[in-house]
């Protein structure tokens, strides 16, 4: 999958999720939401993301635009940015593959706190 500028994103998700187990994955997406997020706010602003794209994701070549496109593909509640759950939601529908396992995957953990 490329962006607009050519940045290419290969879905690794599915073999992270066959190493780590269901749980292991989320704990991983949560801890991905805790780098990208304002810490004072506790949500993804989109300052947060813009600083955290090039330092944490690696993203230089991100416009703005795209960034904000990110931040309102994922935005569920409309306050502009993306608490925990909206950004583990937005990952997954960014991860076709995910999609396809993600009832069983989320059973899973579910069985696993019961």
């Amino acid at each position: 999958m490329a962006s607009k500028s050519g940045v290419v994103f290969e879905d690794f998700f599915p073999s992270m999720v066959e190493k780590l187990g269901a749980e292991g994955f989320m704990d991983e997406l949560c801890n991905g939401f805790r780098l990208l997020m304002d810490e004072e706010k506790g949500v993804i602003t989109f300052e947060s993301l813009k600083e955290n794209s090039v330092s944490v994701l690696g993203l230089k070549d991100m416009s703005n635009e795209e960034l904000k496109c990110m931040l309102r593909e994922g935005d569920l509640d409309g306050d502009e940015c993306l608490n925990q759950m909206e950004f583990c939601v937005l990952m997954f529908r960014l991860s076709p593959e995910l999609m396809k396992g993600s009832r069983r995957w989320i059973e899973e953990v579910v069985m696993n706190e019961m």
